[in-house]
């Protein structure tokens, strides 16, 4: 079953955040590194991004709040780009952002807006 939660987290991992980030991501891996790849694919992707309960893009939704919140900026660009994949616009991730400045502090509302709008540049380059 673990090896089968880690098939089904690659697999959906990979369509999330893209092929390119995922696979060099594993092939960075040292010996330190590589079983905090396996956790997070097999359990944040296999277990819990797989379930049925809330969507992809309730889940980037709430993924771009909490990533926010907990001022954690290279995750948060990352899941800029997985939330707009998922169906979220541009618009509405600058909601959720100013939805966070009030909760969480202007701070981190600025700081969420600024990683977002180098995510948008960097997703126009790729095109």
């Amino acid at each position: 079953m673990m090896k089968d939660r880690f098939a089904q987290g690659l697999a959906l991992r990979k369509e999330v955040l893209g092929d390119d980030y995922v696979e060099r991501s594993l092939a960075e891996a040292d010996s330190f590194s590589l079983p905090m790849q396996q956790l997070s694919t097999e359990y944040c992707w296999g277990a819990i991004w797989s379930r049925p309960g809330l969507s992809r893009r309730d889940r980037s939704l709430l993924n771009l709040g909490i990533i926010s919140a907990l001022n954690r900026p290279q995750e948060l660009k990352l899941h800029v780009k997985a939330a707009v994949r998922n169906g979220l616009s541009c618009d509405e991730i600058s909601e959720a952002l100013l939805q966070v400045a009030i909760y969480c502090g202007i701070p981190a509302g600025m700081d969420s807006t600024r990683i977002a709008r180098v995510a948008f540049a960097e997703m126009n380059q790729d095109e």
